[in-house]
Parts: C-alpha cells; sequence; structure tokens
C-alpha cells in the first residue's frame, strides 16, 4: 500500500492536533502555555503518525516523511532568519497610536509584505505597532487586523510576498506574473483597511469617554523616529536576494539548489545577525525565542502528520468536482486556512494542471498551464488568491500567524484562544471573500 491508498483515519493524528491547538488553550491554559509541553503534544502525535505511515507504506511511506521533513526544515530556516534579523531592527520614538497612524502603518505593511514577506513585514512592523498604542486598553483587535493585513493578505503581488506564491515561482508561474492579482489585493486590503479604522476610531471613542483625556493625548503624541540596528536591513535584503537566487537556481546552473544550501546560506545570516546587532536593540525590542520556539515545535507536528490530508486530497482530488475558479478559490482556501496554505496550493494546482491534462511529472509545470490560455490563468490566480488571503483564516494558516500572536501576548495583549480567533475571521473575512468571489470569479 502507498500513501495514496491511505485509510480515512489516517488523518486523525492532524485533526487531533488541531482540536489539542484549539482546545487545550481553554481546557488547560497554564499547561498549555509551557512550549515543552506543546512539543510533547506535537512531537508524540507526529512520532505516532510516523510509525503508522512507515509500517503500512513502507519505503513510500519514508520518502513522504524524508520530504516532509525536508519542507520542515527550510519553512524553519527560513522563518527563523527573518525572526532574528527583523528582531534587530527597533524603531525610536513613536508612530501616532491614532486611527488615521494605525490604518497608515497597516498600509505600509499590505505594501512591505511584498518586498520582504509577510513574515519579515510581520516581524518589522509588530513591536512599533504595538508601542504605539500601548497605553490603549484593548489591542485585541488591532492585533487581529495585523494578522489579516500584514501577515497574509498583503502578500499577495509578488512570489517574495508569501510561500505559495514562491512555490508557484519555482514550478514556472512567471515572477511578475502575481501583479495581475492587484485588483484583488486592493479590494481585500482596502475593505479591512476601511473596517479597521472605523472600528479603531469607535474603541478608541469609547476608551476616552470612560477616561476623559487619558487615550487621546497619548494615541496623538509623537516623538521623532530614529531606527537602531539599521545593518539588519542588509542582512534582510540578503534573506530577501538568496530566496530569489534559490528560485532561479543561480550558480547551479539554473537547477534546484539541494537541501542544505539555502538553509546553511540563512542560518549564517541568522547567526551574524544575532553577533553583530548590539544588546540593547533586543532588549529594546523585548526580543526572546519563545515565538519562534512555540512556532518550530507546533509546525512539526502539522508538517508531519498532514502528510496524510495532502495525499488523500492528491488521490482523490477529481472526485471533489471542482470546476470553475470559484470552485478552486474556496477548495484551496478552506484547507489553507487549517493546512499550511504552501503545499495545499501545490495541491490544487496539481490538480487544476490535471484538469487540463498537463503533466506535473517534474519541470515547470505550471508555465504550461498558464499556456492554455485565460481560463486556466484565471483558474491559477483563484487558487493563489485563496490560498494567500484565507491563510488569515486561523492561526496556523500562515506561519507569521502565531508568531505575532505570541510577540503581542509577550507585550501584554490579551489575544482570543483558536476558537475565539475564528470568530473575527468568520465575521470580518468571510463575508469579504464572498464579495471576492462575486467580483472576481
Amino acid at each position: 500500500m502507498g500513501p495514496t491508498d491511505l485509510s480515512p483515519w489516517a488523518i486523525a493524528p492532524f485533526v487531533t492536533l488541531l482540536l489539542c491547538i484549539a482546545l487545550l488553550p481553554l481546557l488547560a491554559p497554564h499547561a498549555w502555555e509551557r512550549n515543552r509541553n506543546k512539543a510533547l503534544v506535537s512531537g508524540g502525535l507526529a512520532v505516532g503518525f510516523a510509525a503508522y505511515l512507515m509500517a503500512t507504506t513502507g519505503h513510500a511511506g519514508r520518502l513522504e516523511l524524508y520530504h516532509a521533513l525536508l519542507d520542515y526544515g527550510s519553512f524553519m530556516a527560513l522563518l527563523g532568519a527573518l525572526f532574528v534579523v527583523s528582531s534587530g531592527i527597533f524603531v525610536r520614538g513613536s508612530l501616532s497610536g491614532s486611527p488615521l497612524g494605525n490604518t497608515l502603518l497597516l498600509a505600509i505593511g499590505a505594501v512591505l509584505a511584498n518586498l520582504v514577506g509577510t513574515t519579515g513585514a510581520s516581524m518589522v512592523l509588530i513591536r512599533p505597532f504595538l508601542r504605539a498604542n500601548r497605553t490603549r486598553q484593548d489591542r485585541t483587535y488591532q492585533v487581529v487586523f495585523f494578522i489579516f493585513i500584514v501577515s497574509n493578505c498583503g502578500g499577495l503581488l509578488t512570489p517574495l510576498g508569501d510561500p505559495p506564491l514562491f512555490l508557484g515561482f519555482l514550478k514556472g508561474v512567471p515572477f511578475e506574473w502575481t501583479l495581475r492579482l492587484w485588483p484583488q489585493w486592493l479590494f481585500v486590503n482596502g475593505a479591512l483597511l476601511i473596517v479597521f479604522n472605523l472600528l479603531d476610531q469607535v474603541r478608541l471613542s469609547r476608551e476616552e469617554k470612560a477616561r476623559p483625556g487619558s487615550q487621546l493625548e497619548d494615541a496623538l503624541a509623537h516623538e521623532p523616529l530614529g531606527l537602531d540596528g539599521a545593518r539588519n536591513i542588509g542582512f534582510l535584503l540578503l534573506i530577501v536576494a538568496s530566496v530569489v537566487a534559490k528560485g532561479q537556481g543561480l550558480f547551479n546552473a539554473g537547477a534546484p539548489w539541494p537541501f542544505g544550501v539555502h538553509e546553511s546560506l540563512l542560518l549564517i545570516i541568522g547567526v551574524l545577525s544575532l553577533k553583530t546587532t548590539p544588546p540593547k536593540v533586543y532588549a529594546e525590542n523585548r526580543f526572546s525565542f519563545g515565538p519562534i520556539i512555540e512556532v518550530a515545535v507546533l509546525f512539526i507536528g502539522i508538517f508531519v502528520t498532514m502528510v496524510a490530508p495532502l495525499k488523500i486530497l492528491n488521490a482523490h482530488g477529481v472526485a471533489l468536482g471542482l470546476a470553475t475558479p470559484a470552485h478552486y478559490y474556496w477548495a484551496s482556501g478552506v484547507l489553507s486556512s487549517f493546512l499550511d496554505n504552501a503545499p495545499t496550493y501545490l495541491a490544487f494546482a496539481a490538480a487544476a494542471a490535471g484538469q487540463y491534462g498537463v503533466s506535473v511529472d517534474g519541470g515547470p509545470y505550471l508555465a504550461t498551464l498558464l499556456d492554455h490560455g485565460p481560463a486556466a490563468a484565471s483558474v491559477l490566480a483563484a487558487i493563489a488568491c485563496g490560498s494567500v488571503m484565507m491563510g488569515a483564516n486561523t492561526y496556523i494558516g500562515n506561519g507569521p500567524n502565531f508568531m505575532v500572536k505570541a510577540i503581542a501576548e509577550e507585550n501584554g495583549v490579551s489575544m482570543p484562544s483558536f476558537v475565539g480567533y475564528m470568530a473575527w475571521s468568520v465575521s470580518v473575512l468571510v463575508p469579504l471573500f464572498v464579495l471576492v468571489t462575486l467580483l472576481f470569479f
């Protein structure tokens, strides 16, 4: 039996891990705070599933686990490097914590996400954003919208923006092709910024009425801006350049870089950043490795156990009856909310390629898919939008989500539980995604 013949029960470890992430913060909050306990749950489920897969599928299962661990290694190397380097950048002074100032910062983040990735933009901007609003009593919704915009929906325009688009670039999508998604990007991010601005005005007014004079002066206070750790901007650009070089196979005759080359380069950049950044910068940023450790221990379980749902999806994708861009938009989006959005993008891109008779065996098959004309391009655009946008639906939909949550909690923000966060995404994002379907797909 191969991985494509897995029993539907094989997804049980993955579902169990999702339930643990959703429910344990509510049922056992103090125990779940410790990364060690998260590691025990995540690692235990990963080891149990790995043993089952190898016992039932033999060499094929071991190969799947090997590739899953390689993907995890690449994922964590990039996130870790971005986390360390961006944490070495401290914006001195204070940004305006007014509704307009907050909205402008989120808008800047939506643009920056396409240049340094959603992870890079999130790590650079989340601390200044929190400091600008340090006197506000309710900052929860502000961080939620930060995740919606900067950590997810903003990174739709370039392969550097979000991992699914980068994987598409590796499989043959031209670098500039995603710029065609600017109408969807502008509509979604523009709508989110408007909703946030209105909500921020209402909440600020409410706090000011409850404590007259306590909020408005602080929100409008502005100190001259400066930058500490400026050399890390150079390291950040090196990370971006390395991602582009890997994607184009530079220095390797256009062939993919073997595993370990890019990861080692990222490790070197991260270590150089740590060694050359003054300790006071990290102190000012309240830097700790806690957030990246939390991501690492949870995502090892996610990457290993999601082998089952992805393989079952690949094997039975035709039975899903996907026929229109709207179908692909919602199918890729819903699964990207709970699976990592990068492999989900590839799974549905492969399904779309099969629909057009394009082989996925090696080579830049998505370039061949795009050669089939506007209809195929519309399907791929829908998959890209669904994977990127709906990664915002849950904490585990995209790598930066959990990191931003952890940093916010370290800075005293009471963040919603897994289910509580989904209440926000269902009420704010889902109606917006319905409009995207009606307008664009």
